[in-house]
């Protein structure tokens, strides 16, 4: 996300190397800011760890500091979830008790801590300031204080509303999220694989698991807004809150992200904007007010405003620069190996009805502005033990999914991983979704169509 390119641009297709040495020197969205004069900070889970941010963080290249990772992160896939049994699990499901942890804290609050007290700092600061917090929750494992577990009470939690594995998806398209099943609570289940099933009532633990978890991540977002408005940064600061996947839970029998379904390509993508999505707040007046869950009286807050048109993570860099009335980097050539910055998205101002900012000309009533692309890579056409995140030597088959208002599209055709180039000829199965008639993409058209070509104005 930190890139505004696509996998095809930056050639990233799994996790197991960098981009500045494995594609191009290409610039991310904090690097960009930082060499416009803002003080860029992370905190959390922003890039993924390990090689594919070069172990750094991708620092100094685009932080001014060096990256904060809480602590207490290096125990979430450890045995810190104590079971039925009494003994400690590194289970998929980890309500805890928040004391009894180690450090006796959680990775998300220690995030928010630390991001409250950058806040505080520069507040007295004449530089402006990009903020990047990254919250773990609610990726897997579910390990999240366990009170959170009393909004959601488990005789209220329905299944997913299409738990079956649709008759007409094509075996390359189903993922069999082999690391669900690397938990222990979950390898008790003695599930059969690829398919399972899971049983229903730990079906409906998982989905109460990931509400709980999504319910504490939202006190952290909370705590973390309210400090805006503690250290009087409301009025100047510009907010994107988005997540990078979605998740499935139970909907097509799949309990992960690794698909093209709207259910994990779909994404909360938020912005305030100060004196544009909401007043500037008066003196006194608190624009972000911590709403604690557990009170028995929430106060309701007033709606903002929610488009319906389709839109990209990629628009996040075009869009954060223009807000905050920098230039635009232009749109990326064809090819843009060689050029360190550009950008893919297009701009999403428009929708904050602003005058006197720059507009993305190239947007103007072009058909692609209603369109959202994604992709998935396969080992193999059948589910197989790496089919959820393949090596890139192991992928042979790439899915190119566009999703327009009307339908979701979907080819999985051969994939070189040597020469990082898909064969359209090479159609390994397809899959064709009519969103008003099928809204949870359970029935697959791509026959009946007879697999009819892509209009040639569609591709990406």
């Amino acid at each position: 996300m930190p890139l505004p390119r696509r996998p095809d641009t930056t050639r990233l297709y799994d996790f197991n190397s960098y981009w500045r040495v494995h594609a191009g020197n290409f610039s991310t969205i904090p690097q960009y800011f930082k060499e416009n004069g803002y003080v860029t900070m992370s905190v959390g889970k922003v890039f993924h760890p390990g090689i594919s941010s070069n172990y750094s963080d991708d620092s100094p290249y685009s932080w001014s500091m060096p990256p904060y990772h809480p602590s207490s992160e290096k125990y979430e896939n450890t045995k810190t979830c104590r079971g039925p049994d009494g003994e400690l699990h590194a289970n998929l499901l980890c309500p805890v008790d928040v004391a009894d942890v180690p450090e006796g804290t959680l990775p998300d609050k220690q995030s928010t801590e630390q991001a409250i007290r950058l806040l505080e700092k520069t507040k007295t600061s004449a530089r402006p300031f990009f903020l990047a917090v990254g919250y773990h929750k609610p990726h897997i494992p579910f390990r999240y204080p366990k009170e959170f577990q009393k909004l959601y009470p488990l005789e209220n939690i329905t299944l997913a509303p299409d738990p079956q594995v649709p008759a007409g998806l094509p075996s390359v398209a189903y993922n069999p999220w082999m690391d669900i099943r690397q938990r222990e609570d979950v390898q008790a289940l003695n599930l059969s694989v690829p398919y399972g099933p899971i049983p229903v009532d730990f079906q409906r633990k998982i989905r109460q698991s990931y509400f709980a978890s999504v319910s504490y991540l939202d006190t952290q977002v909370g705590h973390l807004l309210s400090a805006l408005d503690d250290f009087q940064l409301a009025n100047s600061t510009i907010v994107a809150f988005v997540s990078d996947h979605g998740w499935a839970l139970g909907e097509h029998g799949e309990w992960a992200k690794y698909s093209n379904f709207d259910v994990t390509t779909r994404v909360p993508l938020m912005f305030y904007v100060p004196g544009r999505t909401a007043p500037l707040p008066e003196a006194g007046e608190k624009l972000f007010p911590y709403i604690d869950p557990f009170d028995s009286v929430l106060e309701l807050t007033e709606p903002g405003r929610q488009v319906t048109d389709l839109v990209e993570l990629l628009s996040l860099s075009p869009t954060l620069s223009g807000l905050a009335g920098l230039h635009v980097p232009p749109r990326c050539p064809i090819p843009s190996f060689h050029v360190e910055r550009c950008r893919e998205g297009q701009s999403l101002v428009k929708h904050f009805r602003f005058q006197d900012l720059e507009e993305d000309p190239y947007f103007r009533g072009n058909p692609r502005e209603s369109i959202a692309y994604s992709q998935y890579p396969r080992p193999a056409d059948s589910p197989q033990w790496n089919s959820d995140k393949p090596s890139l030597k192991d992928i042979k088959v790439m899915g190119y999914s566009i999703r327009t208002i009307d339908y979701r599209y979907t080819v999985w055709v051969g994939f070189n991983p040597h020469d990082f180039l898909a064969n359209f000829s090479d159609v390994h199965a397809g899959e064709l979704y009519f969103v008003d008639s099928d809204p949870l993409q359970d029935h697959n058209m791509y026959n009946d169509s007879q697999g009819r070509d892509l209009p040639r104005s569609l591709m990406p």
